[in-house]
Parts: structure tokens; C-alpha cells; sequence
């Protein structure tokens, strides 16, 4: 069987499968999935394009990955064939392990692990089932194997999921700013003392890759209806989970089922029966018992989900200083009454939280400059256009959420 298959991709055109195991884990359950995963949550609640699947990321990841790794050995780097195809499979199944809508629903329905470990779990497990065949796909992965470069590939601050997600997200949501130039910053990469590096010709590429990250989590990634309308998710599982708790049979698929009536945490993903529970998890299981949960007899679970299948999201109010708890309070009251709840029900209502962003953090790792005369500098030292350091800077703000019926006039009474 002829396994390098073409497909068509709407950002990057056609995109050839370079290795017959590529095909193979493409084909494999775990991975179909994916298709089945949204990779923006509910974002396409604010942006109607934005329905792109975590399929679509993973296949863009490994075209760019193919492209970068043809780059690098035409500038004298050694790569072999083994390497090449290890490279491609880590990048292939770095977001495997991503819960339903992504990262709305991160530690939610598995409590005290991240998508990138439940990632390496699956990995483990497709290497027992292909026989040995991903061990330096997951060195490289976990940042294990001899040469670092290939690990920046994959999970850095350039690497090419984030030069992939980018582009994706921006042609999906129709938001331009966060276009950028991959194919530059792709052929202006080297290697300098095993670690990724971009050539001084390709400088501004950066800083327009650093302005585009910044500008899409404001606009799109934490966006306030976003971020209204994926808090409203995790309330609703929340609820569901308490109900569950307490002896209440909903409604919902085996596979939900089973996280709803148990405390499932990152070690017992390492059980295969449990694994193969969550490789059944997908956005279908949520939405389909949410559009039933909007019947329930509970308030609180009924009211919550007939909102978000109606899109009746919640007012949210973002801003930069800490929320005052006594209007908090006056609200929560606000909502005991009207909707005739419990002080503790009324927290499903209104709260508070906080969210944070660093489109690029030169401490923990840099993105270093490459010139002519084998120098290496950091990129924020070294951008004229713009003060990246500035840029660099995490950002953190303070959001309320609150029912749409409730006034933030009567809290302050």
C-alpha cells in the first residue's frame, strides 16, 4: 500500500506524508481523535470561523516540521533519516493528549496533569503498540536525546507548533494581526552550540512573530466572551461532576460517564483501561449531555446549559487591579435571592479569577540571533524596531463573571 498520501491543507496548500509510520499513527485511533477535539475551545462563539480541529493543527505542525528539518540540513547539519522521522512523529503527537475543547477543559475532567504529559503517556503506549518503533520520538520529545535542536523543534518559544498555531488560528478566525511569516523565520534557522537560532537576517521576522502572539491572546485566545463563554464550560462540568459525586444518574455517554462518577487524576492514566476511556473523550461527549442537562431538574446544571447551547453567556469585567471581595459577596447575594439558590449554588453565578500573558519570556528561555561573525545575542538585546523587553513583560489581569441577570448596581447597594 502506498502510504505517502497527499492531502490539501487550506493554509499551506498540499502537504505530503514523508514516512509510512507517519501514515500508520495518522490512521490510529488515538490520533483520529483529534478530529473530534475543536482547537480553540469555544472561541468560534465569538469568531463563527474558528471551528478548526486539533487534526488540522497537528498535520500543519508536522509540514512546517518536514520544512525546517530540509532547511537545517541544507546548511550543513546532520540529521539522519532516523532523527528526521523522530522529529516528525514528536511534533505529529505533541497535542494527543489535549482533553475535550482543548485547553477550556485542561484539569477539569482529570485533575493534576497537563495536555503535554498526558501527550508523553500516549506516546508510551503507541510505542508499545508499534513495537519500539517511537523511542527517539519520545527523547526527542522529552528533551532526552543527544541533540537539543531537535527538542527546540518541537516545544520552544519557536518552535513549530507555535509558528503553526499562529497562522492557523489567524486564517480561521479572520483575525490578520496574527498572521505571520513562517516560511521566513523557517528558512532563516540554524544551529549554534546544539541549540535552535534564527539568522540576523530574519530579525524582523521575529518581532513580528512576538507582536503577533501578543496580539492574539488579547484578541482571540483570551478574548472576554472567549473567556466568558469557556468559564461557563467549566462550571458546567463542575456542577455536573458534584451531582455525579452525590448520587445523581445523569444523563451522559459511558466514556463521560465514567469521569463524571470517578476522581480521575494524572497517575491513573497510566492504567491502559483508563487511558482508553479518555482516547474515547471527545467534544461530542460534552455537548451532547449539555443540550440534555439544559432539561434537568437541578437549577443550577439546567440554567447553566441552557445558556451556553443559547449563548447567553455571562457579563464578564476584565481588569488590571484585584476585584473588590465585598462586592463579590453582595452579588453572590444578589444571586441566592433571585434565583433562589444557596450562597454556594450562587458561586456557579458570579466569581472571580485571573489570566495572565507573556508572548515571550527571555529568562526562562531565549531566542538567540545568529550573525555573520558567529556571534549569538539574545533577540529582545537586539531588536531596533520595537522594546521587546517591554513586550516581553507577562501581562496579568483580574476578570469577573456574572449572570446576565444580575447588576453590578444592585451589588454595590
Amino acid at each position: 500500500m502506498n502510504k505517502k498520501k497527499n492531502f490539501n491543507d487550506p493554509v499551506y496548500g498540499f502537504i505530503t506524508i514523508p514516512y509510512d509510520i507517519i501514515f500508520d499513527l495518522i490512521e490510529h485511533p488515538y490520533f483520529q481523535r483529534l478530529r473530534r477535539i475543536r482547537q480553540l475551545g469555544l472561541t468560534h462563539l465569538v469568531y463563527p470561523g474558528a471551528l478548526h480541529t486539533r487534526l488540522h493543527h497537528a498535520l500543519g505542525s508536522l509540514h512546517l516540521m518536514i520544512q525546517a528539518v530540509d532547511t537545517l540540513r541544507s546548511k550543513g547539519h546532520e540529521i539522519t533519516e532516523e532523527e528526521s522521522k523522530a522529529a516528525c512523529i514528536a511534533i505529529l503527537l505533541h497535542d494527543i493528549g489535549h482533553a475535550p475543547f482543548s485547553h477550556a477543559l485542561e484539569n477539569t475532567l482529570v485533575k493534576n496533569i497537563s495536555h503535554e504529559d498526558i501527550s508523553l503517556i500516549f506516546m508510551e503506549e503507541l510505542n508499545r503498540q508499534f513495537n519500539g518503533a517511537l523511542d527517539t520520538a519520545i527523547g526527542i520529545f522529552r528533551n532526552a536525546y543527544p541533540k537539543h535542536f531537535l527538542h527546540n523543534l518541537v516545544s520552544s518559544q519557536l518552535d513549530m507548533d507555535r509558528l503553526d498555531y499562529l497562522n492557523r488560528d489567524s486564517f480561521y478566525t479572520g483575525v490578520l494581526e496574527g498572521k505571520i511569516g513562517a516560511q521566513r523565520i523557517i528558512k532563516m534557522l540554524n544551529i549554534a552550540d546544539d541549540q535552535l537560532v534564527v539568522e540576523e537576517k530574519g530579525i524582523y521576522s521575529l518581532e513580528k512573530f512576538i507582536v503577533a502572539r501578543r496580539l492574539m491572546y488579547w484578541q482571540v485566545y483570551l478574548h472576554k466572551t472567549v473567556l466568558s463563554a469557556e468559564q461557563l464550560l467549566v462550571k458546567i462540568l463542575q456542577r455536573a461532576k458534584f451531582l455525579a459525586e452525590n448520587g445523581d444518574q445523569l444523563f451522559a455517554s459511558p466514556t463521560l460517564s465514567f469521569f463524571l462518577n470517578n476522581k480521575i487524576n494524572g497517575n491513573d492514566l497510566r492504567d491502559k483501561t483508563i487511558l482508553e476511556k479518555y482516547a474515547q473523550l471527545d467534544d461530542y461527549d460534552i455537548y451532547g449531555a449539555i443540550k440534555v442537562w439544559a432539561e434537568h431538574k437541578d437549577f443550577v446544571l439546567s440554567k447553566l446549559c441552557s445558556n451556553l447551547v443559547n449563548r447567553r453567556l455571562y457579563k464578564i469585567k476584565i481588569q488590571k487591579e484585584a476585584f473588590d471581595v465585598s462586592e463579590l459577596n453582595a452579588m453572590n447575594e444578589q444571586a441566592a435571592v433571585l434565583f433562589e439558590i444557596s450562597k454556594k449554588e450562587a458561586e456557579y453565578f458570579t466569581f472571580i479569577g485571573d489570566i495572565s500573558n507573556s508572548a515571550y519570556n527571555p529568562i526562562d528561555e531565549q531566542i538567540k540571533i545568529l550573525y555573520k561573525n558567529g556571534q549569538l545575542k539574545e533577540l529582545s538585546e537586539e531588536s531596533d524596531q520595537m522594546d521587546l523587553a517591554v513586550l516581553s513583560r507577562p501581562v496579568q489581569k483580574h476578570f469577573w463573571c456574572f449572570a446576565n441577570e444580575l447588576t453590578e448596581e444592585s451589588a454595590n447597594c
